[in-house]
């Protein structure tokens, strides 16, 4: 089992989850991260650091955010791992409350 990113971190792109996170799993892309499910140890430790709530157990994730468990997968073999916490867009809190919104995932 490992961890998934969801949708609620599009365009929001905290990053609190990657200061705790002890082997370095998470990979950022432009405006949105994901977890590496070949390096998550399944710590939990990101899961309370999210302030929009977008990860989840691999078992948890939301029925119709299940397609997010692949995304991942995919994704985190193409985008470089990010270690270290960085600032979040300055639009961040008003995405934070948008829904739907993986129309807006760049590549």
């Amino acid at each position: 089992m490992t961890y998934v990113v969801t949708e609620a971190c599009i365009k929001c792109k905290y990053t609190d989850c990657v200061d705790v996170c002890p082997v370095d799993c998470f990979r950022e892309g432009p405006n949105f991260l994901v977890i590496d499910p070949d390096e998550c140890i399944d710590c939990t430790l990101c899961v309370a650091e999210c302030p929009v709530e977008a990860i989840f157990s691999e078992d948890d994730v939301p029925v119709e955010q299940q397609h997010f468990t692949a995304l991942n997968a995919e994704l985190s073999k193409a985008w470089k791992p990010i270690i270290e916490k960085k600032e979040a867009p300055p639009d961040a809190d008003d995405w934070a409350k948008v829904t739907e919104k993986l129309d807006k995932l760049e590549r």
